[in-house]
């Protein structure tokens, strides 16, 4: 049955992309840790990190109950719920879309659809940087919102996807290094740091058939984060262009066109095609040993 819930989510993926926010689980782990944001005033470094651990383990709790509602339910209706909470922890239609959208003769569109997936401020961004943010994008979400999610549908379940998903989450709304987030959102960046590591080395493996050399190469070089580095410069060395985010890293090649992002989106579907297949087989051989 896990194998049949998988398939139904990726199927569902590839047909709807993203359900709508009213209905999104990921936009109810947004909601409340925004709760314990908006409403708790930053005092203490200590308090400001118990408070926010507190937030983090409701979010990563609810994740948990949500994962366990297909139980209370019977057969069909559970694997339903189960199919569209599977569905909703990978994005795997959305991300290419968000990424084709950045395709822009004029650089103000451009700019435009470029600031809606990355944190950076991209004002300032010449046109070969908004090329490049974009593909770092693509190359970190490849872990973010397929490889690093199914990964924990392997291990744990439904449980290790959404609670994976809810922890992404968290990462990505206050986990930052600044005034507000330093502790706050400490232990949230921590979480994330943990899960990732494993998905994050794993997906630069799918990129290795097509460039061993490069790719090993570069990922050598990539020192300058825990995690999210890593796809990126497997991305640099496949496509043979330099991607920056000034002032954290850089890796060489070429300068980055608008042709590069249609190549990485060519590159995004291969790896995902190689992941699913992983996937798929290694459902099929684990329900094989079950029976």
């Amino acid at each position: 049955m896990k194998l049949v819930i998988f398939l139904l989510a990726l199927a569902l993926d590839l047909m709807i992309g993203e359900p709508p926010a009213l209905i999104h689980p990921v936009v109810w782990f947004g909601k409340v840790i925004e709760f314990f944001d908006k409403h708790y005033k930053r005092r203490t470094p200590a308090l400001d990190f118990t408070v926010g651990s507190l937030g983090t383990i409701v979010v990563i709790g609810f994740a948990f109950f949500l994962s366990r509602l297909p139980c209370f339910l019977s057969k069909w209706p559970g694997v339903a719920v189960s199919v569209y909470l599977l569905k909703s922890s990978f994005a795997i239609k959305s991300l290419a879309r968000h990424v084709k959208d950045t395709i822009r003769k004029n650089t103000e569109e451009q700019r435009k659809y470029v600031g809606l997936i990355v944190s950076r401020d991209v004002k300032s961004l010449d046109r070969p940087h908004l090329n490049s943010a974009t593909i770092e994008s693509l190359a970190e979400n490849t872990v973010d919102s397929v490889v690093a999610p199914l990964f924990y549908y392997l291990i744990f379940g439904l449980s290790g996807a959404l609670i994976y998903r809810a922890v992404n989450t968290l990462d990505a709304m206050i986990g930052y290094r600044n005034e507000r987030y330093e502790f706050f959102g400490k232990f949230a960046a921590r979480l994330d740091d943990i899960a990732n590591f494993i998905p994050a080395r794993l997906t630069v493996l799918l990129f290795l058939p097509l460039g061993p050399r490069k790719v090993l190469s570069h990922y050598k070089k990539a020192k300058f984060k825990i995690n999210g580095d890593k796809p990126i410069a497997a991305m640099s060395a496949v496509l043979g262009v330099w991607l920056e985010k000034k002032g954290v890293y850089r890796f060489e090649g070429k300068e980055p066109t608008l042709e590069d992002i249609r190549r990485a989106l060519r590159i995004y579907w291969i790896v995902v095609g190689e992941w699913m297949a992983f996937v798929l087989v290694s459902e099929i051989v684990k329900s094989f040993f079950v029976q």
